[in-house]
C-alpha cells in the first residue's frame, strides 16, 4: 500500500530536504519504489538529485497551479527507484496565486488520484512556512515527519507547528497522523544537544525516532555534487544514521 508521508516545520535550517534526499536514498537501497516532490521554490531537492530549478518544466507549480497538468507528466526518474517532481522559481508566486482558488488546498491530493505508476513512498518537501503550499502538502499526506534541530528555539516551532497540523486534520484530512519527530543536526559533545533531545522524548515519547541525525559537513557538501549523502560519503555517521530511519520508517505502520 502506497504511503504518502509530508515532511515539514516551519523553521528553515533542520534539515528538512536533507532528510527527504537521503530517506529516499535509503527507502530505495532497501529495495522500495520512492517518488519525491519539491514544493520548496528554493529547489533544494531538485538540485540534490541533479536537476536545475531554473529550467526545469513542467514542475510542481504546474501541477498546483495548472489544472490539467497531472502527477505523471511532471515526475523524471532521478535514481534507479527513486522519481522527482521537480520545484522551480515559479513557486514563488503559488501561494498568491492559490488563494482566490475555492480548492486552494487540495490539488495536490487531486493531481495524486490521477492513474499513474505505483510507489511505496511519497515523500514531500515543504517550504519553511505555513503557507497554502505546506497545506497541499498536509493534505496530501497519510503521514508527517517533523525534523527538529537538536537546540531549543527549534522545540518551540514544533508546538505551534502542530497546532496547525491538528487544525487541518479536523477540517481537512482526517487521515493525517504524526509519524514521527526525528532529531537533527545533533553534534553529541554540545552542552545542549543531550537536553533538547530529552524534551523531544518527553513532549513526544514514543514518536520521536530512534534514529538521530548527527551534524555531518558531509550532508551539507553532497548537494552541490547533486548527490544523496548516502552516494557521497556511504560510510559517514549521517549516511549511517539515514539508513537507519528509512529501515525504522519502512518498518513503521
Amino acid at each position: 500500500m502506497e504511503r504518502i508521508i509530508t515532511v515539514a516545520n516551519q523553521k528553515g535550517g533542520v534539515g528538512k530536504t536533507t532528510t527527504v534526499v537521503n530517506l529516499a536514498a535509503g527507502l530505495a537501497r532497501l529495495g522500495h519504489r520512492v517518488a519525491v516532490i519539491d514544493l520548496d521554490s528554493q529547489g533544494a531537492l531538485t538540485i540534490s538529485l541533479g536537476f536545475d530549478p531554473y529550467t526545469v518544466r513542467p514542475s510542481t507549480y504546474n501541477i498546483l497551479l495548472d489544472q490539467g497538468s497531472t502527477f505523471s507528466e511532471v515526475l523524471r526518474e532521478a535514481r534507479q527507484r527513486i522519481h522527482i517532481a521537480p520545484a522551480n522559481a515559479e513557486l514563488i508566486a503559488a501561494d498568491y496565486k492559490l488563494y482566490n482558488e475555492a480548492d486552494r488546498t487540495s490539488r495536490l491530493i487531486e493531481a495524486l488520484q490521477h492513474p499513474r505508476q505505483p510507489f511505496d513512498f511519497i515523500l514531500i518537501d515543504t517550504p519553511p512556512n505555513l503557507g497554502l503550499i505546506t497545506v497541499n502538502g498536509l493534505v496530501a499526506a497519510g503521514e508527517l515527519l517533523i525534523p527538529v534541530a537538536a537546540n531549543y528555539l527549534s522545540m518551540r516551532g514544533v508546538r505551534s507547528l502542530l497546532d496547525s497540523v491538528w487544525l487541518i486534520r479536523e477540517r481537512l484530512n482526517p487521515r493525517l497522523k504524526l509519524l514521527g519527530v526525528l532529531p537533527t543536526m545533533v553534534q553529541p559533545k554540545a552542552p545542549h544537544a543531550k537536553s533538547a533531545i530529552y524534551e523531544m522524548q518527553t513532549v513526544f515519547k514514543q514518536k520521536v525516532f530512534h534514529s538521530i541525525i548527527p551534524y555531518d559537513h558531509a550532508a551539507a557538501t553532497a548537494p552541490a555534487l547533486r548527490q544523496t549523502t548516502l552516494e557521497y560519503a556511504p560510510s559517514s555517521a549521517v549516511a549511517t544514521a539515514y539508513l537507519h530511519l528509512a529501515k525504522e520508517v519502512s518498518n513503521a505502520n
